[in-house]
């Protein structure tokens, strides 16, 4: 019995580890490191180049708290310098075994942007597609949209959809990069997480309306740093959300109201104080890993089980939110 005992415990110790995702600062861009159970890794951007390598530097110390010695995976979800500027800081620290992204930028003349192409020469590299899988051992990650189309349309009618138009397509976002974010769905057992990229208001509706192919979330990322969204989000009724905006990037208050008033929306975290929207287009205070300007850099972190219950922690408090499994 005593034998059976010790075979077993390791085996319970492994089922009972869960997906680490580590939102991290990077002032107002994006990079988002998720850790597999099994130790595999899919880091999502890697905000901006220069700043003393501020943002690699960040990214690399949530890897080494996570145990991570490489990026199995670097999505970039499109070529604006606040998501791939970092990748060159990033590889002097921490090798990529390869690269996911949309195919070349439409804001480059069909070209990658230079430093990236040069990057990509290091590693394995894929353009992917609606409807593509990332192969982490344990998760199921899907893409659900990228370079401007996204998966078929099926699953329950969206109601959020009524009274919401298209805006012109040869106008501002819609036209440039953000239009293109590849955006992936990330399963664990129970417990899905959105990232979407900075998704246009177009895009949004092409992958949401009239019908919501991507189903309901525990977790998710706001698009555009917590820029405006269409109330068509409403549909993945996520019970978290997190808003990766900056001191005075992201985090409008028109756009933090159309998240704060999802239905069913437990709570929203902010990886800053957003200056513009004072207390009343905040979270509360032990909510947001940055609440002064000029910070440390600190941030959340989301540990999910298999049977959909997970956990937020802020670094910068060291408060932690447990959420039940439903």
């Amino acid at each position: 019995m005593r034998a059976l005992l010790l075979f077993l415990l390791p085996i319970a110790a492994q089922a009972a580890k869960t997906l680490d995702i580590y939102f991290i600062d990077v002032e107002g861009g994006q990079s988002t490191l998720l850790v597999a159970p099994g130790g595999q890794s899919l880091l999502i951007d890697a905000g901006y180049t220069g700043f003393g390598g501020r943002d690699a530097d960040r990214i690399a110390k949530a890897a080494k708290v996570a145990g991570v010695k490489r990026i199995d995976f670097l999505l970039v979800t499109h070529f604006h310098s606040d998501h791939v500027g970092g990748v060159p800081n990033l590889l002097a620290r921490l090798p990529v075994t390869e690269f996911l992204d949309h195919g070349p930028s439409i804001e480059e003349q069909g070209k990658y942007p230079e430093a990236y192409a040069k990057a990509i020469e290091k590693g394995q590299h894929r353009v992917i597609s609606p409807g593509d899988t990332i192969p982490i051992k344990g998760l199921e990650v899907t893409v659900v949209a990228s370079a401007g189309r996204v998966v078929p349309q099926r699953g329950d009618s969206n109601s959020f959809c009524a009274g919401l138009a298209q805006r012109p397509a040869n106008e501002g976002d819609e036209a440039g990069e953000n239009s293109q974010s590849a955006g992936v769905l990330v399963q664990f057992g129970k417990f899905r997480f959105g990232d979407f990229g900075d998704m246009t208001w177009n895009k949004q509706l092409a992958l949401l309306c009239p019908q919501n192919p991507v189903g309901k979330l525990d977790l998710a990322l706001t698009t555009h740093h917590g820029g405006e969204s269409p109330q068509a989000i409403w549909a993945l009724a996520p019970r978290t959300v997190i808003m990766n905006n900056g001191p005075r990037k992201g985090g409008d208050p028109a756009g933090w109201r159309v998240v704060a008033h999802s239905p069913g929306l437990e709570d929203l975290w902010q990886l800053h104080f957003a200056v513009a929207g004072g207390k009343e287009t905040n979270a509360p205070d032990s909510l947001i890993a940055n609440v002064e300007e000029d910070c440390a850099g600190q941030y959340l972190k989301a540990s999910a089980s298999p049977d959909g219950s997970f956990t937020i922690f802020n670094q910068r408090n060291k408060y932690t939110k447990a959420y039940g499994a439903r």
